[in-house]
Parts: structure tokens; sequence; C-alpha cells
């Protein structure tokens, strides 16, 4: 299961995950307008930049919907919309739009 992370460790963590290639999609409906990384439409060095301007501000978490003990977090910033978590040492997107 993956424990509690903040804003800062998350976003340390996104980074790496970026910057390395190690992260997975979340399957959903409507992948093409909801997930802009996973369609090619942005690359994980574009995204990573967008990342690294994020403050706490722009950052917000919740309980997964399915699994309370994980933390689904989202970052708005320059108009993105990124909505990931982490299961163990795996960094998965739900979301990555404008």
């Amino acid at each position: 299961m993956s424990a509690k992370i903040g804003f800062s460790e998350a976003k340390r963590r996104l980074i790496t995950a970026l910057q390395q290639g190690s992260f997975r999609h979340a399957a959903r409906d409507g992948v093409e307008t909801k997930n802009l990384l996973q369609m090619g439409q942005i690359t994980s060095e574009e995204l990573s930049e967008i990342v690294k301007r994020c403050s706490g501000q722009h950052h917000q978490s919740s309980p997964h919907h399915q699994a309370e003990e994980v933390d689904v977090h989202v970052l708005k910033r320059d108009g993105w919309y990124v909505k990931f978590y982490f299961l163990d040492l795996d960094t998965i997107f739900i979301s990555v739009h404008m």
C-alpha cells in the first residue's frame, strides 16, 4: 500500500518518474481528451517542467475513491490539470489535460 505523502515528496517522486520514464497510466474512458501524456500530446519532459513550477498552492490531494489508503494528487498550473497517485513504487497518471 501507499503511505500518505505531502506535496514536496509527491512533486519529487513525480519529477523523478517523469525523468526516468517510470510511470503508468490508469485505464479509463476518454483517454484521448483526459490523458494527453498517454496520447503523446505532451512529452514527459514538458510535463516535468510544468510540475517543477508547481508550489503547494497548486496542489491538492484526497483519498482514492476505490482505495482510501491511497492519496490521489492533483496539480493545477499554467492551465494544466495533472491527476496521479503512487502505488508502492509506481507512479500512475489518471489525467493530464488542459
